[in-house]
């Protein structure tokens, strides 16, 4: 298997810079496998010890009572700072062990193994968490999006806008699946040596969706400011320009980006973020639209306090404060708010805890955004309710109309009954009273 990779990569170019120590590994196996079959077809080179791969290093062929060194910085790049030797001996029996061990030798010490190991599981666990995240959401999603869809009153531009949203939620979640499915499909194979035009496409729509779910909580925004800052607006007019920046704007980048890689920087799935100018073209707008959506939450917010402290508006402070803070919970996943917390620094900062707040509170976002503004909508409950109602009234009208139909069926099979049985019995006794003053008039003797 390592042979056709290698046939498939032939250079650094095609590969993720983190996986170069990867492939110098693979190089490496790779040389010593050819010296040896070399020294297989050459019969002078029999004796002694042969080269040897020990699966870290190539312990070239030497003679008995020859004593090998190799320095730490020939093993792996991992270990260029590290000045340890190990040594192997040429015996008649053949190559004795390393000693030191590698090790010890280069300071290879068993925390790191271990640390690797829990970052494993962590990573592992971490993907089931957001995976049930973006899962729940792709439910209720599609659910909240039934339900603007197949109610008429329903259909008005806010509700097209949150519709439009839903959707980038989705296509946002299952860009996840496809680009987990594609780049780690096969356990054995590393997503490293992956350079396929199916990984490069999954990796171009799980960026465009990334940008499409940004721009449409951006669009959420500037609606909602448009609706509290005019008091008269003709909603339909600005609409399109909603679905244009919505839509068009992350295709017109991403267009933009998918050229630059191609041209620029086409290496592995094109899953790093190395050459900083290309990184920009996506991570400029992002940051601009979160900095925009920032700014329309703090003047929402402004005009909500502004509204809550007028005469018109009854209650107390602590009435106000509460009706503030549990619009501005609201408005949190509807803006985006939490994204904030890391928009301005480097990627490399707080690794942890950008990829819980990034990925794992963002996968259950789009369920927050649909329980909030679909299903705890208070007309949305009371059209269900009103539906649920009006169902459960036609079901139980459609069951009584069909009992009282049996019921007046069976009476009139019943009386039918008796009404033939009471015929068949008085039959008789009417014959013979209708023939009987036929048989005996008084104006007719008898012989």
């Amino acid at each position: 298997a390592s042979i056709v990779l290698l046939c498939v990569f032939t250079s650094d170019e095609a590969m993720h810079p983190d996986c170069a120590l990867v492939l110098q590994h693979m190089n490496a196996q790779e040389e010593c496998n050819q010296i040896l079959k070399q020294e297989e077809n050459n019969h002078s080179t029999r004796t002694g010890c042969p080269t040897v791969w020990d699966e870290i290093q190539c312990w070239y062929r030497a003679e008995v009572g020859q004593v090998v060194s190799v320095s730490c910085a020939n093993v792996f790049q991992l270990f260029a700072h590290q000045q340890g030797y190990i040594y192997r001996n040429c015996t008649e029996e053949g190559w004795s062990d390393p000693y030191p061990s590698y090790e010890k030798a280069c300071e290879f010490a068993e925390d790191e193994e271990t640390e690797s190991e829990v970052d494993t599981t962590y990573f592992s666990n971490f993907k089931q968490v957001y995976t049930a995240g973006y899962a729940t959401s792709l439910i209720s999603l599609i659910s909240a999006i039934f339900v603007f869809t197949i109610f008429r009153k329903f259909h008005c531009t806010r509700n097209y806008i949150h519709i439009n949203l839903f959707l980038s939620f989705i296509l946002r979640a299952s860009a996840v699946f496809i680009k987990d499915g594609v780049l780690f499909s096969d356990e054995n194979l590393d997503h490293c040596f992956m350079s396929t035009t199916s990984c490069k496409s999954a990796v171009a729509f799980f960026q465009f969706s990334i940008l499409a779910n940004y721009f449409w909580l951006l669009v959420e925004g500037m609606y909602l400011q448009t609706l509290l800052a005019l008091t008269f607006v003709f909603q339909k007019k600005y609409f399109w320009w909603y679905i244009l920046i919505g839509w068009g704007v992350p295709t017109t980048i991403i267009t933009a980006w998918i050229l630059t890689r191609n041209f620029y920087d086409n290496r592995g799935c094109w899953d790093d973020t190395d050459v900083a100018f290309i990184w920009w073209i996506i991570k400029a707008p992002i940051t601009a639209s979160l900095l925009v959506n920032f700014i329309i939450f703090i003047n929402v917010i402004r005009i909500l306090v502004q509204k809550l402290r007028s005469p018109a508006v009854g209650g107390n402070d602590t009435s106000h404060f509460k009706r503030l803070a549990k619009s501005t919970l609201l408005l949190i996943p509807l803006f985006g708010m939490h994204y904030m917390v890391f928009a301005f620094l480097p990627e490399n900062t707080g690794t942890a805890a950008r990829l819980f707040i990034e990925l794992g509170l963002g996968s259950f976002q789009g369920f927050v955004v649909a329980l909030l503004y679909c299903f705890l909508n208070g007309e949305v409950q009371a059209e269900l309710k009103k539906r649920f109602w009006k169902w459960q009234s036609q079901s139980y009208l459609h069951y009584s109309k069909r009992r009282r139909m049996l019921f007046t069926e069976s009476s009139t099979f019943t009386q039918i009954s008796v009404l033939d049985k009471s015929s068949s019995k008085d039959q008789p006794g009417s014959e013979m009273s209708a023939l009987a003053p036929a048989a005996t008039p008084n104006n007719v003797s008898t012989v």
